[in-house]
């Protein structure tokens, strides 16, 4: 039977500053426009956690089923699967357990919003519900897993910038405005960020096992050229809504943590051996979190 030790690494907890960080943002505007609902808050965030502990469990499993993590050149945390700490079956039974919580949850997300809005928005969340399990688990688990063929960081831009902040904006205020979608895509920026710098950092590995990443097609010189991309984009996506949306300066400083990302560009920038990109994960995962709590904070000063 798995230790506690390993179901902790399993689970991989650094990667939840992203997941939070979403629901954060889109809880934080929907409470600037007086339309918000503490319930929707607290379950918003809860399935953006499990949701993002399902992805975990069916990437460790997946790059397992995969043969990635046996080439020898892996540089990230060992993987629980392939070294024997958590048998495949124990993680199936993982990702199922995961998945109940997130559709249970989300369930409830939706009987919430049975009050307020019309049934297609409803019957488009359901939906919405069913691609986010998928996109979970389908990342690297399973037949032909769309991060295999460098579409990985597409479903975490979707996923964890439109989808979830707009989703959780539009649960409160229950009308589609274009107010919540420059953070949304900011957000999603610096997801795809997270994503690259991981993909960056295990370039050698996937090669060798066949992976292709869009690291991988772009190679090194590009995929740090993508991360500047990347940051700036989600920089400017912040600014362009302060300038639209805000008035007062005080609403301006979270921006300073803004720096954090150009620090973390400046350190990529700056390594050789891609296999020491490993802390930019955590890093970038952390700026993004900060960033959206000083975010919200500011814009309801």
């Amino acid at each position: 039977m798995a230790s506690l030790k390993s179901w902790v690494s399993a689970l991989r907890p650094r990667t939840l500053f992203l997941a939070v960080a979403c629901a954060i943002c889109g809880n934080g505007m929907a409470y600037s426009t007086g339309k918000f609902s503490t319930t929707v808050c607290i379950l918003t965030i809860l399935t953006a956690t499990f949701l993002q502990l399902m992805s975990n469990m069916a990437n460790d499993l997946g790059d397992y089923q995969h043969g990635t993590d046996i080439t020898g050149h892996r540089a990230g945390p060992t993987r629980t699967v392939q070294s024997g700490a958590i048998s495949p079956k124990e993680m199936k039974t993982g990702i199922a357990v995961a998945m109940f919580f997130s559709m249970i949850i989300g369930g409830l997300l939706i009987y919430q919003a049975l009050l307020f809005i019309d049934i297609i928005y409803i019957v488009l969340f359901l939906v919405l519900g069913f691609f986010s399990i998928w996109a979970a688990i389908k990342y690297t688990a399973g037949h032909n897993p769309y991060g295999y063929r460098g579409l990985g960081d597409i479903f975490a831009f979707l996923f964890f910038g439109p989808v979830a902040v707009v989703g959780t904006y539009f649960l409160h205020v229950h009308t589609m405005t274009f107010q919540p979608w420059l953070p949304a895509v900011g957000i999603g920026l610096f997801t795809a960020a997270v994503l690259n710098v991981n993909n960056m950092r295990d370039m050698e590995n996937d090669r060798a096992s066949g992976k292709i990443t869009l690291a991988i097609k772009l190679r090194n010189a590009g995929s740090k050229f993508y991360h500047a991309i990347l940051t700036f984009g989600g920089i400017l996506c912040f600014i362009v809504y302060n300038i639209i949306y805000l008035n007062e300066w005080h609403q301006y400083l979270y921006l300073i943590a803004s720096v954090l990302f150009l620090k973390i560009l400046w350190g990529i920038y700056r390594t050789k051996d891609n296999k020491r990109l490993d802390p930019y994960l955590k890093q970038t995962s952390i700026a993004t979190f900060l960033l959206s709590v000083a975010f919200t904070i500011c814009i309801n000063l």
